[in-house]
């Protein structure tokens, strides 16, 4: 899935072929917090402006055409407005291909490269998945507007398998705008691609992003199907208490 650029709702594409699934913020386990908090710390941006980390697979000849990573659309651009900053964590290493590219980065001709690269990284600057680095780059200029020479994309895996986080960050607070969406319930999306997993059944694959648990609610409730069960268990709590 992909968001489109004019409604903003995911659609599919044959732009990206790898696969993935996110992780929870604060709910997933100790590991999980801390790298956020690494991530804070070295971007200079606070945990509460990102986006949940997505891990992506890419299996042989998988890839990611070139995109940007910031919006078009005016919906996606309410949530915390446009992605100012992504941090890419590379998982593993890959034999030959996965590379990171830049197709419009300064310095794209002046890039030594050897036949160890890809033809694909050979179309600009280009930075090859090392188990452990992880690639920091802005979406957007100092003022705020929009850095075409952040195209990225990343190129079919030749040899071996490419596993990766990213971890996306928006220019105000991501967790705000999607609560203020949220009913008082606490059984509303709060990520707008919710309808489209749920869609492609990762309520059952990835039940605790999804569903979560009573207390740790997960974060597509709604599209899910258990709102009615979480009406029924206030009401219970509600009448037990009067």
């Amino acid at each position: 899935m992909v968001a489109d650029n004019e409604s903003g709702k995911s659609v599919m594409s044959e732009v990206r072929t790898s696969s993935g699934m996110f992780l929870e913020k604060k709910q997933q386990d100790e590991v999980v917090a801390r790298i956020e908090e690494r991530i804070a710390a070295w971007t200079f941006l606070p945990p509460d402006n990102g986006e949940s980390i997505q891990i992506l697979h890419y299996q042989n000849g998988e890839k990611y055409e070139p995109h940007y990573d910031y919006f078009h659309d005016k919906n996606n651009q309410a949530l915390g407005g446009h992605r100012i900053a992504t941090v890419l964590m590379y998982l593993s290493d890959v034999g030959k291909g996965g590379e990171t590219i830049f197709p419009e980065a300064e310095g794209k001709l002046l890039q030594p490269k050897d036949d160890t690269w890809s033809d694909c990284a050979k179309n600009g600057y280009a930075v090859k998945p090392v188990k452990g680095d992880a690639l920091l780059f802005f979406s957007l200029h100092p003022d705020a507007t929009t850095d075409s020479d952040s195209l990225h994309g990343s190129c079919p895996v030749i040899e071996g398998q490419k596993w990766s986080a990213t971890k996306w960050i928006h220019v105000r607070s991501f967790d705000i705008s999607v609560k203020q969406g949220a009913s008082t319930d606490g059984c509303e999306d709060e990520n707008v691609l919710c309808p489209q997993w749920a869609a492609v059944g990762e309520c059952a694959k990835n039940p605790n992003y999804m569903v979560g648990t009573n207390e740790a609610p997960g974060f597509c409730r709604k599209s899910c199907n258990v709102c009615a069960h979480c009406r029924i268990e206030w009401n219970t709590y509600a009448l037990a208490y009067v």
